[in-house]
């Protein structure tokens, strides 16, 4: 099973193609697709530039990411990698 992934065009934060084909946030709302519709689903956002930016497929069981570019996936799923840290000024 696969799912359709990319980067949303207006602020670069991963998005997934959901019911509708509509762009998702959560990997748990993400369309989990058999090849063909999946094919289907990635030209139509690929058709969506001022939304998708670069999609494509990774497979997935049950929602989580498998395969090949499973540990990119996960991280991806997870959100951003920066940010993250405390900000604080050394004096």
């Amino acid at each position: 099973m696969k799912i359709v992934t990319a980067n949303r065009l207006s602020d670069g934060r991963v998005i997934y193609a959901g019911v509708g084909n509509q762009p998702v946030e959560h990997i748990d709302q993400a369309s989990v697709l058999d090849e063909t519709a999946a094919q289907v689903v990635l030209a139509d956002v690929a058709g969506r530039p001022d939304v998708f930016v670069n999609p494509y497929l990774f497979d997935v069981q049950d929602h989580k990411p498998s395969g090949r570019d499973r540990l990119k996936e996960r991280i991806r799923s997870a959100g951003p990698t920066v940010g993250h840290s405390v900000v604080g000024g050394v004096g």
